[in-house]
């Protein structure tokens, strides 16, 4: 009996100026079987050296690094490693930066206080956009609709709001109302504030902004208040 093929492993580097979130991000990244980190770095220079040495396909990249900036040595990575893709995570949250990571070349962009599930469903996604160049690297040929699966971004998923083929427990109206919602708050807004806004319990709510976040249509970071627990605020994603 043949084994079942693995998936590859995609050899990561972490570098992160604050040992203690690199170190954070590492267990995350290796609750993932099909990931392992190979390096962590502090600073540019040891991130240049270990791009060097470990020639990893993944590199997790904050924006402020000692000695550089993420933005620069991002658009090192694309210059001088073709086969090394790039995710920034990082606390900065200036538009310009947004859109230079983009026009850079970055796989994605998670701002931190880092969730898991926002990252694991990055890292998903990766997986996902690098099998299927090894799929099309090992059978030569290519069509049209690769090109377009692959055009359209790396790993992007179709818009699940819009499709009749919703999960059970997910009504198509309520959907539709709840990305109204979500779309037109332009700061985000807690599960709780959308929940009252279109007559649905909290619980409701976000159970579908967590089925809109897993779609790729929204994403959520921590909110911290003055005083009490952290609130997810969901946001609508832009359009590329």
């Amino acid at each position: 009996m043949n084994p079942e093929p693995q998936h590859p492993i995609i050899d990561v580097l972490i570098v992160e100026d604050e040992v203690k979130i690199a170190e954070i991000h590492r267990r995350f990244v290796e609750k993932l079987d099909a990931f392992r980190v190979v390096g962590i770095a502090t600073d540019g220079d040891q991130a240049k050296e270990q791009l060097d040495i470990l020639r990893p396909q993944l590199v997790m990249l904050d924006v402020y690094v000692p000695g550089t900036s993420g933005l620069e040595l991002l658009t090192y990575i694309r210059q001088t490693y073709r086969n090394t893709d790039v995710i920034m995570i990082t606390a900065a949250k200036e538009v310009e930066t947004v859109r230079e990571a983009v026009r850079g070349g970055a796989f994605d962009y998670i701002m931190k206080p880092v969730l898991l599930e926002r990252l694991k469903e990055t890292l998903h996604r990766y997986l996902d956009f690098h099998q299927q160049l090894i799929r099309l690297d090992e059978s030569g040929t290519i069509n049209q609709s690769d090109v377009d699966r692959l055009w359209a971004g790396p790993g992007k998923k179709e818009s699940l709001s819009n499709t009749s083929d919703l999960p059970k427990g997910i009504d198509k109206l309520t959907l539709v109302k709840i990305v109204q919602a979500i779309s037109a708050a332009a700061t985000g807004k807690t599960a709780e504030q959308i929940a009252k806004e279109i007559g649905v319990s909290r619980s409701t709510g976000r159970r579908y902004l967590e089925y809109l976040v897993s779609s790729g249509e929204v994403y959520a970071d921590l909110s911290y208040g003055i005083v009490g627990r952290p609130e997810r605020v969901y946001r609508k994603k832009s359009p590329d």
